[in-house]
């Protein structure tokens, strides 16, 4: 690829400072997977999705591809990333609230 076929990529300082969340609800059609990034805060019981991603099939899958590959990297630099109460729904063992109904929502 030379550089006139390199992709250029803007990220604007708004975006640049990112937006903390500390929960992921992943749902998914037919055609496309949504996942809603929460903020949870302690006391407060409602909790307001602060984005939303959606993607086609191929790009979710592509992103589980490279979270994994960037997840491995990590954890040979810093050692393996604990997650308390394995299994536990909600609690960091794989799997989340289903808040749409949608069929096969795991995080």
């Amino acid at each position: 690829m030379d550089n006139q076929d390199q992709l250029k990529i803007e990220l604007t300082p708004e975006v640049a400072e990112g937006i903390y969340a500390n929960l992921a609800v992943l749902t998914h059609s037919s055609a496309e997977f949504l996942i809603d990034f929460v903020r949870l805060l302690p006391g407060i019981p409602k909790a307001n999705v602060k984005a939303r991603i959606v993607l086609a099939p191929e790009h979710a899958k592509r992103l589980l591809l490279a979270l994994q590959d960037n997840i491995a990297k990590y954890e040979q630099v810093f050692g393996p990333i604990a997650l308390p109460n394995p299994g536990k729904a909600g609690a960091g063992g794989g799997r989340t609230a289903n808040p749409f109904g949608m069929p096969g929502g795991n995080a």
